[in-house]
């Protein structure tokens, strides 16, 4: 991953896809969001969703577990290529989680996000942070999840050569 002062403003990363089937949906509600259109065709269909619909919980997993892989894929190329690598910190929070349309069982939605904002860390000297909008678009185009997310990202500058 790379280091705070590396990042630009405006930088798009394409975080991976992930298809929604009625078994990951149904499975994923079971265990976490057990209500009716999540859980039954039938009950989906019937629903203001029109079709089984996956949990707003379950587009926001599916996309955090795809930012990790994708994030440590990033990190082992660039460890391949001698590169020093930047252990990024905790999230302080994130704002503006919208699940703007239904994501039913079929629809495969694709993950971006941009970086639309960073800042040196006032409490936390050699960090910066990192502000990212992250969405999700379904195979016909529709955005369908967005979120504005924050990242505690190491600076370059803050690494200090271990003594021999």
């Amino acid at each position: 991953m790379p280091f705070f002062e590396d990042i630009e403003i405006g930088h798009r990363r394409e975080i991976g896809t992930y298809n929604f089937t009625a078994l990951s949906i149904k499975t994923f509600a079971a265990k976490f969001d057990p209500q009716r259109f999540h859980l039954d065709e039938e009950e989906g269909k019937n629903s203001l969703f029109g079709g089984l619909a996956a949990s707003g919980w379950h587009v926001g997993s599916a996309c955090m577990s795809l930012l990790v892989a994708d994030g440590q894929r990033l990190a082992r190329e660039a460890t391949a290529r001698g590169e020093e690598v930047a252990v990024w910190g905790p999230s302080p929070g994130f704002r503006d989680l919208r699940w703007i349309k239904p994501v039913l069982a079929g629809d495969t939605i694709a993950y971006a996000n941009v970086v639309i904002d960073k800042r040196a860390s006032g409490s936390r000297p050699g960090w910066g942070i990192l502000t990212a909008r992250t969405t999700g678009t379904n195979q016909r185009g529709e955005e369908v999840y967005s979120i504005t997310a924050s990242a505690f990202v190491p600076m370059r500058k803050a690494i200090r050569p271990v003594p021999a």
